[in-house]
């Protein structure tokens, strides 16, 4: 019985090739893809034999343990600096996996209606000048919605998180004030807010928390049955998050970099959502045993092909035709 691990834990694997029982796959990084990801290695469990446990603990974490090599491959939501390349001691590649939305998610009881926000009062809700849910900017955003007095609970990530970068890169673009102010990056310096580990974490204090509102990916508040709103987009039109405004946004990309590294947020479109994003496995390009390079390039090559069969299930966007195409191609650098 041959054996492949991922994220440290020891498991059956059947697979062409030869690995000793000794050797494992440690993998780690973003929470944002946590249940696709989830999905597709119980699927390819049930067709290959291998096990694959994934540990989504934010892209941070991810990026860190890539560079320190306790990890032999990472995943991230936000691309990897040139820098952040240059530290790791075998470059990484950058493999689109799929896309996903961004969402303000929010508990007010009393407000059935589905809320609308625009970047600038966004902005101004995460900046801390707007502090009540019946602020006139938020009243313009729901014009015929009445909403209540109550003190607005911001809530953020606590860690380093592609989630918070995805957000902050969307807020860089459409507010000054934010770019000059806090900018983006996977972690800020919140000016106002309480933290939540990972994107569970997130959901679960809005969920609890009387006039909170917050960020997670899309499947979060699906699974958690938690109102989220529509956000006003490039066009000025405001767009609900969907897998089908995800994939306009990735429709309204001209082109994909050599290297993958790329920001589609307050992309162009009617129909497009403005917070979404492209996630990414940080696989190294060199591997010093054959069979460990065996057995990610055929995990990549299925992801790549049946595995986008699953994005629309979980509210993610598979990857446009063309670019997977061009990933493939890539496969081939892996040494």
């Amino acid at each position: 019985m041959k054996r492949l691990v991922l994220a440290g834990a020891v498991l059956p694997f059947l697979f062409a090739g030869s690995l000793s029982a000794a050797d494992t796959i440690n993998a780690a990084g973003a929470s944002f893809p946590s249940p696709i990801y989830q999905k597709w290695f119980e699927e390819y469990k049930a067709k290959t034999g291998v096990q694959i446990n994934y540990q989504g603990n934010g892209s941070s974490a991810g990026i860190k343990q890539l560079t320190e090599g306790t990890v032999d491959f990472g995943a991230s939501d936000v691309p990897m600096t040139d820098d952040q390349i240059k530290a790791v001691k075998v470059k990484p590649l950058h493999f689109p996996t799929v896309l996903g939305a961004v969402v303000l998610t929010y508990n007010l009881p009393g407000v059935t209606a589905d809320l609308k926000f625009s970047g600038d009062t966004i902005a101004g809700i995460y900046l801390g000048s707007i502090v009540k849910w019946n602020d006139p900017k938020i009243q313009a955003d729901n014009t015929g919605v009445k909403l209540p007095p109550t003190d607005i609970v911001v809530v953020h990530r606590s860690g380093g998180s592609g989630t918070s970068f995805i957000f902050t890169d969307y807020l860089s673009k459409v507010s000054p004030a934010w770019k000059t102010k806090v900018g983006a990056n996977a972690s800020v310096a919140w000016p106002v807010g309480l933290g939540g580990a990972e994107n569970a974490g997130v959901a679960g204090l809005v969920k609890q928390t009387p006039g909170a509102i917050g960020y997670v990916e899309l499947i979060y508040a699906l699974q958690n049955k938690m109102a989220y709103a529509d956000v006003k987009n490039a066009n000025g039109k405001f767009v609900k998050p969907s897998f089908e405004s995800v994939t306009a946004a990735a429709a309204g990309m001209k082109d994909m970099p050599d290297d993958f590294r790329v920001s589609i947020s307050n992309g162009p479109g009617d129909k497009t959502y403005p917070i979404s994003s492209f996630t990414w496995m940080l696989i190294p390009s060199q591997f010093s045993d054959p069979a460990k390079k065996k057995a990610i390039t055929d995990f990549l090559n299925w992801m790549l092909t049946e595995g986008q069969k699953d994005a629309q299930g979980l509210s993610y966007a598979p990857l446009p035709a063309a670019v997977a195409a061009k990933e493939k191609k890539q496969i081939a650098l892996i040494k």
